[in-house]
């Protein structure tokens, strides 16, 4: 006799089922017209630059059940993140199941507030080889603490909302984590969509960054530096 608590109930997915229900989606989609953004997942590493991995990681915070984050790496691995747009303070995605209709995922970050960006454009501005690299879309290894700590660009359990058009009950269903896995991939290719996600104009943050940083050396102009051997001293240090 079936039971509703049968684990069978829970069974993966075949994953030809899946790839079949994909391909069918993006054909029906294409001839609609329709462009689909699909997340493409090169070998079995998901994310490959240190700030990608660092996504992955750090969304691993918002599960309440650890089968979700399994799911939705199989998920992202596989090709069911058919569509994937990520909005200013939003990230949009359409991830296929074993249903033909693929659900549909909405996930909101909210903004960053005044006070986390100005810490955030402090420490940027501390060294220009920084800005530089962050206008090419580069995170330079030493930019790490802007990401990952308190008041960082990472979105907090408490900023961050899920939502899903499947049945499954879960705060985080295996949908939205491969949702969420497809950012990572997504961030390799643009790490400038951090700023976007957190509802930030890069091109402001670079000016205000800069600004500071320019603020900042002429008001040490006039300064003396330590660097300066006066005369007593260099006399005392050469014998003359």
């Amino acid at each position: 006799m079936s039971r509703y608590w049968d684990t069978g109930y829970y069974s993966q997915p075949d994953e030809k089922l899946l790839k079949r229900n994909s391909e069918a989606t993006k054909k029906k989609e294409a001839k609609k017209g329709k462009i689909l953004e699909p997340v493409i997942v090169e070998g079995r590493t998901i994310a490959k630059s240190w700030w990608g991995k660092a996504w992955c990681a750090n969304l691993e915070r918002y599960a309440d059940y650890e089968s979700r984050i399994g799911r939705g790496k199989r998920y992202v691995r596989n090709g069911s993140v058919l569509d994937l747009k990520i909005q200013k303070g939003k990230i949009l995605a359409r991830v296929q199941g074993t249903r033909k209709v693929p659900y549909k995922v909405e996930i909101r970050i909210s903004p960053l507030s005044e006070e986390k960006c100005q810490g955030i454009i402090d420490r940027c501005g501390q060294k220009l080889d920084n800005i530089e690299k962050l206008m090419l879309g580069d995170f330079p290894t030493e930019m790490q603490e802007l990401f990952q700590g308190d008041g960082g660009l990472f979105p907090t359990p408490q900023e961050i909302s899920f939502q899903c058009s499947c049945p499954d009950w879960a705060l985080m269903c295996k949908h939205v984590a491969a949702a969420l896995y497809g950012v990572g991939v997504r961030l390799d290719e643009n790490p400038l969509l951090f700023f976007e996600l957190r509802s930030i104009d890069v091109e402001r943050f670079i000016d205000v960054t800069l600004a500071g940083k320019v603020e900042a050396m002429l008001a040490n102009e006039n300064k003396p530096s330590d660097r300066i051997i006066n005369e007593a001293d260099m006399s005392e240090l050469f014998g003359i």
